[in-house]
């Protein structure tokens, strides 16, 4: 069982920086894992950010390219994710998953989220 544990949000001014990590435990294969971040903002349906494969290939949601940068540390088991000029339509709980494929059976597991606030 993967445990994910998200950190690094909080409240921001419009045009501001945050970072973001996931910490993962309890299995030794993260590196194989494809790690995303997810965002929920209320009254919206869960949308992807960004998402990095095992090989370190990126992609990311239209709302966020040339902004948001997601990277992994396999030494570390953690995900990040960079996040530059920020907006108020940013602000929501960003989610941490994480994917993997075995025998054509996809294993999803999920963080309990870190709230982001953009706002003056």
């Amino acid at each position: 069982q993967v445990q994910l544990v998200e950190s690094g949000g909080g409240l921001v001014q419009p045009g501001g920086s945050l970072g973001l990590s996931c910490a993962a435990s309890g299995t030794r294969f993260f590196s194989m894992y494809i790690m995303s971040w997810y965002r929920q903002a209320p009254g919206k349906q869960r949308e992807l950010v960004a998402r990095i494969t095992s090989a370190g290939s990126t992609n990311y949601g239209d709302s966020v390219k040339g902004r948001f940068t997601i990277s992994r540390d396999n030494a570390k088991n953690t995900l990040y994710l960079q996040m530059n000029s920020l907006n108020a339509e940013d602000t929501a709980v960003y989610l941490c998953n994480a994917a993997r494929s075995v025998i054509g059976t996809v294993t999803n597991y999920w963080g309990h989220g870190t709230q982001v606030t953009v706002s003056s």
